[in-house]
């Protein structure tokens, strides 16, 4: 599933509501992620905070009735994408750090971390380390030729 224009801006929008909610100060909130969970039948997906407290909720018409077996798969990549694009917000939120926004599916059960928030970590995108291993063998073992 290829997401729309409509499906970015509702999502982008959905981001910057959490965002909004918890806006750059000098305490920082004992949060330790931000659960966002996404129902494929009704396309909702909706902020939590730890304690199960609604943040903030949108449909994205997109994702109404999306029976495509990669669902989850392709809502994780455009809200890390929509993530990535408002970097500087979501890292500046008045977290504790590390938190994480993980999605999760209508049954609350993780589906994937999408973001880490934190000084000395990045996670990076698994598309990025998919041949990691395999190019750290060919440069070792061309090294070892020399």
């Amino acid at each position: 599933m290829k997401a729309n224009e409509q499906t970015l801006q509702q999502v982008e929008r959905a981001l910057r509501k959490v965002a909004e909610k918890f806006p750059p100060m000098e305490e920082a909130n004992q949060l330790t992620d931000i659960h966002l969970r996404v129902s494929q039948e009704s396309g909702e997906l909706t902020a939590f905070d730890d304690d199960d407290k609604e943040i903030t909720r949108c449909v994205v018409e997109q994702w109404i009735d999306n029976k495509e077996d990669t669902f989850y798969e392709d809502v994780a990549t455009v809200i890390r994408n929509v993530l990535n694009k408002q970097k500087k917000q979501i890292e500046e939120m008045s977290i504790l750090k590390p938190y994480s926004f993980v999605l999760e599916d209508e049954d609350h059960e993780n589906v994937e971390e999408l973001y880490l928030v934190d000084d000395d970590i990045v996670i990076i995108d698994e598309e990025l380390m998919k041949d990691l291993d395999s190019d750290l063998d060919n440069f070792l073992n061309n090294l070892l030729k020399d």
